[in-house]
């Protein structure tokens, strides 16, 4: 393993393979803990390596949405399908354990879990052998100055957050007294624009979009994706790298060709909507697709909307008074 590291170790702190690297590290550690580790005496020591090793769901999910993209854009799109896949593989083994151990099966935690330990050891070998020399050798240093901000919103493994790269010049501080930078107000329709039903700033546009209590997601009429809206809360992970990526490169290779189909309706006009509803980490969610049409009915696009509903199902009878807010 780690036959790249000389060539990481060169890198500037904070450069996303040095990051990726630093988190093999402690992936190493986790692994090798998890196999001397006495099930039957220490489940609870087990149950917390385990749990502390499963974020690695941060580390695969920027790989699809941050690199993966990025690759995808230099002419390598075998990640976004081979090891994205190898990926699932892994999901579907941590899912299993989690079973397990929640049921504190121990004969079937000992009997599945070198298998994710193996999996997870062959997919950093692959790594270091294959995936980042070669996405070093395509990416320019403009691209790797890009991957911060979305690398930030998806997380890291690491117990401490790293350094920006490129780094960051310390700002000059400014007492409030003597801010005398103008900044635009919003309380009029200066800066605006016309909506169907009412005039709003960019700002407010985001703002709406981030505080929506649902996933939006919105491919345009070439397949392309033009935009995702950030809220807190996201079902599933995005970044800034999926902008401009097409639909197909998007989703887990095992579900992309009913998206594919879904959107080739929409194209043909034989459909508007598809919907679907799912158990995804112990929630319920209600995933939805709707065609995009100008007032011609002309194609212009999908918006996907994810929407967390475990809370909706429980609903039962009515609640018009606001009895709990005292």
């Amino acid at each position: 393993m780690n036959t790249y590291l000389s060539e990481v170790e060169k890198l500037a702190e904070g450069h996303p393979v040095k990051v990726y690297y630093e988190e093999g590290a402690l992936i190493q550690q986790l692994l090798e803990e998890l196999e001397t580790v006495n099930l039957e005496k220490e489940f609870q020591k087990y149950y917390n390596i385990f749990n502390q090793l499963i974020t690695i769901e941060k580390r695969f999910a920027r790989k699809e949405n941050q690199l993966f993209p990025y690759l995808e854009k230099h002419g390598w799109e075998g990640p976004s399908q081979g090891m994205w896949s190898f990926h699932d593989n892994l999901r579907d083994q941590i899912r299993l354990l989690n079973k397990y151990n929640e049921e504190k099966e121990i004969t079937k935690i000992e009997k599945n879990l070198p298998y994710l330990i193996e999996g997870i050891r062959r997919l950093m070998h692959i790594e270091d052998m294959r995936l980042f020399p070669n996405a070093m050798q395509l990416l320019s240093e403009e691209d790797w100055k890009e991957f911060y901000e979305g690398d930030e919103e998806i997380g890291w493994m690491l117990a401490e957050k790293p350094k920006p790269y490129p780094a960051k010049e310390e700002e000059e501080y400014i007492h409030p007294s003597k801010d005398t930078k103008k900044r635009k107000l919003s309380f009029s329709l200066e800066d605006t624009n016309h909506y169907d039903e009412g005039y709003m700033t960019p700002e407010q546009v985001n703002l709406l979009l981030k505080f929506l209590p649902v996933d939006i997601t919105y491919v345009d009429e070439n397949d392309r994706v033009i935009f995702y809206n950030r809220g807190d809360k996201r079902v599933f992970p995005r970044s800034k790298g999926i902008i401009g990526r097409e639909v197909k490169f998007c989703h887990p290779p095992k579900s992309v060709h009913l998206v594919l189909r879904i959107v080739e309706e929409f194209k043909a006009g034989t459909k508007d909507v598809a919907e679907f509803w799912i158990n995804f980490k112990g929630r319920m969610i209600h995933i939805r697709y709707f065609a995009i049409r100008d007032k011609d009915k002309k194609y212009k696009g999908v918006i996907e909307m994810s929407q967390d509903v475990t809370e909706i199902q429980k609903l039962k009878g009515q609640k018009r008074l606001l009895d709990d807010w005292d």
